[in-house]
């Protein structure tokens, strides 16, 4: 079986596949092969635009993906920005929007086969990959250089998932780096923060929308689909 996953930049890329390489090496020994694609090349790691892409491309390509039986094409994508491509402030009308432009692409092809929809699933990070980064607040500190968040550090909701549109997770983590003197680099930190991170500790503190995500993949079977 073969698990291939969307996300909007090399940033998610990267990250993903360091936080869940454990997970990811467990299912290539059970036949499931997973691999990320970022929509957006390492010159254009820029989150609007890239979302942008992902909504509208992303399902045109699972479509001659999933002509392979043996395949499975997941959409990844931050919730935030709001209302990017079509009207959607949470994950449900996301999830519709993708599908709808998933349906289309299927008409367009002139295939019927409603089984593909079956193959095609749709999660995101709310409201961005960032939050996943805020959960990790041991790997966090260590990046920061400090023992502990004091009162004063915590400006973020808990659960980490209860951001929201104006002030989504990369603002509290890149405010988090300058009150440390220092400067968030989404190209790299993202990775070396979430590689010395356990994927199960963070799905649990991210139950809305990662830990779907992660549940899922840890589902696979070769025999699933």
């Amino acid at each position: 079986m073969k698990v291939n996953i969307y996300v909007e930049g090399p940033s998610d890329k990267n990250a993903m596949e360091a936080l869940l390489v454990k997970l990811i090496e467990k299912k290539s020994a059970e036949g499931v092969s997973i691999n990320f694609f970022a929509i957006k090349g390492p010159n254009n790691d820029k989150g609007g635009d890239a979302k942008k892409d992902l909504l509208l491309k992303a399902p045109r390509k699972a479509v001659d993906t999933l002509k392979d039986p043996n395949s499975i094409v997941i959409i990844l994508p931050d919730l935030y920005p709001k209302n990017k491509e079509f009207r959607h402030e949470t994950f449900q009308e996301l999830e519709a929007g993708i599908m709808k432009n998933f349906s289309q692409a299927l008409q367009k092809k002139g295939i019927q086969d409603e089984r593909l929809k079956e193959r095609f699933k749709v999660f995101c990070f709310k409201y961005e990959m960032e939050a996943l980064i805020l959960a990790a607040e041991s790997a966090l500190l260590g990046k920061l250089g400090k023992l502990k968040f004091t009162s004063q550090d915590v400006t973020w909701t808990r659960p980490v998932e209860d951001q929201n549109h104006d002030r989504p997770p990369s603002k509290i983590v890149e405010q988090l780096f300058r009150d440390s003197d220092k400067k968030y680099d989404k190209r790299v930190d993202p990775q070396l923060i979430l590689g010395k991170t356990s994927y199960q500790e963070i799905a649990e503190q991210c139950p809305q929308c990662f830990k779907p995500f992660v549940e899922f993949i840890e589902r696979i079977q070769t025999e699933n689909f």
